[in-house]
């Protein structure tokens, strides 16, 4: 029931019935007399469930409205305590207008399922997410956001922070839109920067905003939808500032801003003037000194990695790299034919809330991990088989190790130069890495350029302090752009966050789908399934061999797995198993691609004597609720000759 509309209503007729003749002072009871006097407010009382502690036992029968469902277990609601002595900031979204591309959708039936929009926001270095709406011409977005001004007590911290030093905060709130399908595929819809500040010039201390989002990639100029915000500060200022001081200071960031990024780009044009006299060829080697974000600005390449730490949500560099490789590949979209690449380098909130992204936004990601962790990490820009650009990570060893990490795939690849000049019975390293070129390496405080005769990868030597081989950057050009805090374009980096995801709840029902999926095939064949649950179970321990494997590249011993098969399968019977491996949780998708498998098609329809199938999936969550799954499918029967 929209209470907050019809209480409007009844106002408005009520001071336009009240107050025409006489014009006298309206009270607040007057106004709840005139609700009392329309039933409104037995309606919200009749409507309100007081919500119960689920602790509290007593409650256990839950009356039951005629209206709809209640959940059996009230949610716990978690009160925010708002310590005086802290500055908040309260950010409510009001809903959406002109989301054009939805204006065509019917409306969703009670309990159907839509695709869904969600809101991120993050700042400084607070995450929030909004509850998902369904997509529409108009979407419902309600939810309020309380984000601390001093997450870390900054400076005096016995005194509350006033308007003056919060002005000097230039850090945005980031808010994306993702959209999610109704098979639970995630698009990144929008990417904004909302500048918060305007509420401290605010007459009533309260400011709404209406946000024009725009699209992403190739549609960073198209319109997707308006947001209503509404900006308040808790506790209230004692003192607002000129509306006129504010637009002063947003000025004077954005000139700043603009002059060193311009001084950059001066400086970048002519070290790129020199590099190209070094060799002509070098015109055509893979030297990214700028990128493209989501919005289709230009940023420089080393404000895309920093050192990023994992909390105790990863506990290991190789456990780091295992992460990014579960988050989902995709290649940016492309409206259209013609094949080539529309490059767009994600930043790092609007890559994590998609929970998918290009190479570049794994090895940029990567590259931020191991950086935390500690490691000289770089970000290699090249290309592998066929041309085809790619960007991996590089780290260097105190020893001189240079070791490769492909951020796609988790593997690790240790690189010992070829040596053209070696007389040919010289016996050289087998390159086991897929990369051909490197071009350039870049961290969040170094760029070298590739200038070796050949920038092929083989022959390639990483020794970055020779000048002759790698031409640097100036670490101060570098540093005046992408340190943070040292322009206002640059977004702060968010946190990660665990993973919100029940391992042991997913893993069942993927495995009851594929159970399903799996007799559904075969009686279409013709075929009888026999499950059997003991078996199933007996493969557990070979799919956490697998992941452990994958985590720290040691292979675990599976000696009791094979043991117990062996005792489980009896003589003159056949056992055949087939382990695959995913990193999204569909079970329809995953058992399609199973099927495309001549093994595994031939365990799910295997024919014979005294037939038994057995099937099991474990789910291994990381952070950002990424998933690796895994899924072996075995069959045991009597061999018939």
């Amino acid at each position: 029931m929209d209470v907050h509309g019809r209480i409007r209503e009844v106002l408005a007729e009520t001071i336009r019935e009240e107050l025409a003749p006489e014009h006298q002072q309206l009270s607040a009871e007057d106004l709840m007399k005139a609700l009392r006097r329309r039933g409104i407010i037995d309606d919200v009382m009749k409507e309100l469930t007081f919500v119960t502690d689920v602790n509290d036992r007593e409650m256990a029968s839950t009356p039951k409205p005629a209206t709809h469902f209640i959940d059996r277990q009230p949610p716990i609601l978690q009160k925010t305590n708002i310590d005086p002595t802290r500055r908040y900031l309260y950010l409510q979204v009001l809903g959406g207008k002109a989301f054009l591309e939805h204006l065509q959708e019917p409306e969703p039936l009670p309990g159907q399922i839509c695709s869904t929009f969600t809101l991120c926001l993050h700042f400084r270095n607070q995450r929030f997410r909004s509850k998902p709406v369904p997509c529409s011409c108009e979407p419902d977005f309600h939810d309020g956001f309380l984000l601390e001004v001093h997450k870390d007590n900054l400076g005096d911290g016995s005194k509350i922070v006033d308007a003056t030093a919060m002005l000097s905060i230039c850090d945005p709130v980031h808010l994306v839109l993702i959209k999610t399908d109704m098979f639970g595929e995630t698009t990144l819809v929008a990417s904004y920067f909302l500048e918060w500040r305007s509420v401290l010039g605010a007459e009533n201390r309260v400011t709404n905003v209406a946000v024009e989002l725009l699209g992403v990639g190739t549609e960073s100029k198209v319109s997707v939808g308006v947001l209503n915000i509404r900006l308040e500060m808790y506790p209230q200022l004692n003192t607002t500032l000129s509306q006129e001081i504010v637009n002063t200071q947003l000025a004077l960031e954005r000139q700043k801003t603009a002059e060193k990024e311009r001084l950059f780009l001066v400086y970048a044009k002519q070290w790129w003037r020199e590099y190209l006299q070094i060799r002509p060829s070098h015109n055509t080697r893979l030297v990214k000194i700028f990128a493209q974000d989501e919005n289709g600005i230009n940023r420089p390449v080393c404000s895309y990695v920093r050192p990023l730490r994992a909390g105790r949500l990863l506990d290991t560099p190789r456990q780091a790299a295992r992460f990014v490789n579960v988050l989902g590949y995709e290649r940016a979209p492309v409206i259209g034919g013609g094949g080539g690449k529309q490059e767009q380098w994600c930043t790092l909130l609007a890559f994590l809330c998609r929970n998918k992204g290009d190479c570049e936004d794994h090895a940029t990601l990567l590259c931020s991990l191991l950086l935390g962790y500690g490691l000289e990490a770089f970000v290699c820009v090249g290309t592998k088989a066929k041309g085809v650009p790619h960007t991996w990570v590089m780290t260097c060893g105190t020893d001189g190790t240079i070791t490769f990490w492909e951020s796609l795939t988790g593997h690790r690849y240790i690189h010992n130069p070829i040596n053209p000049d070696d007389p040919p019975l010289v016996e050289q390293p087998k390159p086991m890495y897929p990369y051909r070129t490197v071009g350039c390496v870049f961290n969040h405080q170094k760029f070298f350029g590739n200038c070796q005769p050949s920038d092929a990868v083989e022959v390639c030597v990483f020794d970055l302090h020779d000048e002759s081989k790698w031409k640097p950057m100036s670490g101060e050009a570098i540093k005046s752009v992408c340190s943070p805090g040292a322009t206002t374009s640059l977004p702060p980096f968010p946190p990660l966050c665990a993973s919100a995801i029940d391992a042991s709840v997913i893993s069942n029902e993927i495995e009851l789908q594929l159970r399903i999926l799996v007799s559904e095939h075969r009686k279409d064949l013709g075929l009888t399934t026999v499950w059997d649950d003991q078996l199933s179970y007996l493969l557990s321990p070979a799919l956490a061999a697998y992941e452990l494997e994958r985590t720290t590249s040691v292979s675990a011993g599976n000696e009791e797995f094979q043991d117990a098969i062996r005792r489980a399968v009896p003589d003159g019977h056949t056992f055949k198993g087939f382990p695959i491996h995913f990193v999204y949780r569909n079970a329809r998708r995953a058992f399609a691609t199973c099927l495309r498998s001549s093994f595994c098609e031939e365990i799910i329809c295997c024919r014979g004597d005294q037939v038994r199938l057995a099937v099991r999936v474990r789910v291994f969550t990381y952070p950002e609720s990424a998933c690796a799954v895994w899924i072996m499918f075995a069959c045991k029967y009597r061999s018939v000759l």
